[in-house]
């Protein structure tokens, strides 16, 4: 193969709320922790292994927007981007290196919000209709 490839795609839950950053021109950028699991079985304990990788998620303009306003923290997303490494000066300095994940496409899988509103729908009585008690009667 003569191209190269760097495309990711990861389903998490966000670790944190979205937070934004707006630049001159109207422009702006979203940043959230996205916690992805591998669970596994130790052989030799028999012990259930939870393993937590951390990936630092970015995402620009319009979808930044989409995503502050809907996502909140605990809220499960797919992602699909380009891992992109970067580097700044940090005030004392010193050279600081981060790895993030730029998004291209995302879908929300659940969220907060859905999840709350499911369940007062759950908690809402339903309805009887004691006029006709034929109709309670029905299996659907």
């Amino acid at each position: 193969m003569n191209g190269t490839l760097n495309k990711v795609i990861l389903i998490g839950h966000l670790g944190d709320e979205v937070k934004m950053h707006y630049f001159e021109g109207g422009n702006c950028i979203g940043r959230f922790p996205l916690a992805t699991n591998d669970i596994y079985i130790n052989k030799t304990t028999g012990e259930k292994i939870t393993s937590t990788e951390w990936h630092n998620v970015v995402v620009r303009n319009k979808a930044a927007e989409i995503c502050e306003k809907y996502l909140s923290k605990g809220d499960k997303i797919y992602v699909e981007g380009r891992i992109k490494s970067r580097q700044w000066q940090a005030e004392d300095g010193t050279t600081k290196y981060t790895t993030e994940i730029q998004v291209t496409e995302f879908t929300f899988l659940n969220t907060k919000k859905d999840s709350e509103m499911l369940k007062s729908q759950s908690d809402t009585p339903k309805s009887t209709n004691f006029d006709n008690p034929i109709e309670n009667d029905l299996p659907f």
